[in-house]
């Protein structure tokens, strides 16, 4: 496949060794810093709080794209973090218009589990033909995401996908550079028994609101809880770009972000949900469907919103198209009758 002037290759490649140049300064960070380091605020944009390791991360792709991409390519940068809302264009002093490609980017999606060495976060980056302010994430034709895992790990995974194509996946060792190919595979349970699957409620503000419709929705699937079982289980990883290898790899089920739909109906109470998802955090759930799961908007439409920093968007993953079947059409009913659609 053909991204602007280059070869879907060659942007993987490139992407690719931006990633490992990202995990292994923050890897460096992480076993040299104190974690109150890495964990101090280093300013806060209108999306999100940049903290002391976000910092880190940024000077290493920076010094990538400035160094070695943008000698050979003309593309628009969209991240967190950047002057003129969040973009920049490469190389210097060229033009938008001009540009092949767009490369949406969240450098570290897990920060603040990571900064504090409990669990990996990932690096992601999603790259679309560029369509100017109209490209959105459905525009994306390949999708990168490496781990960045905590300290004492031994192993990482980084796994890819271009539109149309199957997603592949590697595990590296760390300490020898050395890869394995693996099959990534989504579940083909049809329901959500004994199995992961739940809502995204990480921080305080919402946890209420999208509590209920979870309750909701168990219920209605599957009948009042019975005393002394547990029928689904519920893993708040605190990344998104986790959640959607969490979905291609089999271990979640179905996954719902709903905090901009609960932050809308708080608004109607003069309230606010807090942080929500942003397009930068989704913009590799190529690699989801890349593995036959389905990755829908809050309405069932695949996602669309624009490649930039601020929107909140609202997401729901399934690990397959039976699954989405089962679950859709309640959880649609249920968001209704709340008055969130």
């Amino acid at each position: 496949m053909q991204i602007g002037n280059h070869s879907a290759e060659f942007w993987l490649q490139h992407l690719r060794e931006c990633q490992r140049r990202i995990r292994e300064a923050v890897l460096a960070a992480l076993r040299r810093d104190a974690q109150q380091h890495l964990a101090e605020v280093a300013f806060e944009t209108e999306g999100d709080v940049i903290f002391g390791i976000d910092r880190v991360a940024e000077q290493a792709f920076l010094s990538y794209f400035e160094q070695v991409l943008a000698r050979e390519a003309r593309f628009v940068l969209i991240a967190e973090g950047l002057p003129d809302g969040g973009k920049r264009v490469f190389p210097e002093g060229g033009s938008e218009d001009e540009a092949e490609v767009r490369i949406i980017m969240d450098p570290i999606d897990g920060t603040r589990p990571l900064m504090f060495d409990k669990r990996s976060a990932w690096s992601l980056a999603g790259v679309a033909p560029n369509r100017g302010a109209q490209t959105h994430l459905g525009d994306i034709v390949l999708a990168v995401q490496t781990e960045i895992p905590v300290s004492k790990q031994g192993f990482a995974d980084r796994l890819w996908a271009v539109r149309g194509q199957n997603t592949r996946a590697v595990r590296e060792e760390l300490m020898t550079g050395k890869e394995r190919a693996y099959k990534p595979r989504a579940s083909q349970k049809r329901d959500l028994l004994q199995g992961f699957g739940g809502f995204v409620r990480y921080f305080h503000g919402s946890k209420v609101l999208i509590s209920r419709i979870d309750e909701a929705l168990a219920e209605a699937l599957y009948g009042p809880v019975e005393a002394g079982k547990a029928r689904i289980f519920e893993d708040q990883y605190m990344s998104t770009g986790g959640q959607v290898y969490e979905l291609a790899t089999g271990r979640d089920r179905f996954v719902a972000d709903l905090r901009a739909l609960a932050d809308a109906a708080l608004q109607k109470e003069g309230r606010a949900a807090g942080l929500c998802c942003h397009p930068y955090d989704l913009c590799t759930f190529l690699i989801a469907e890349g593995v036959g799961a389905v990755i829908t908007d809050e309405r069932g439409r695949r996602p669309h919103a624009p490649l930039e920093v601020t929107s909140d968007i609202n997401w729901i993953g399934y690990a397959n198209a039976q699954l989405r079947q089962h679950i859709e059409p309640v959880l649609q009913e249920i968001l209704k009758q709340a008055g969130w659609l």
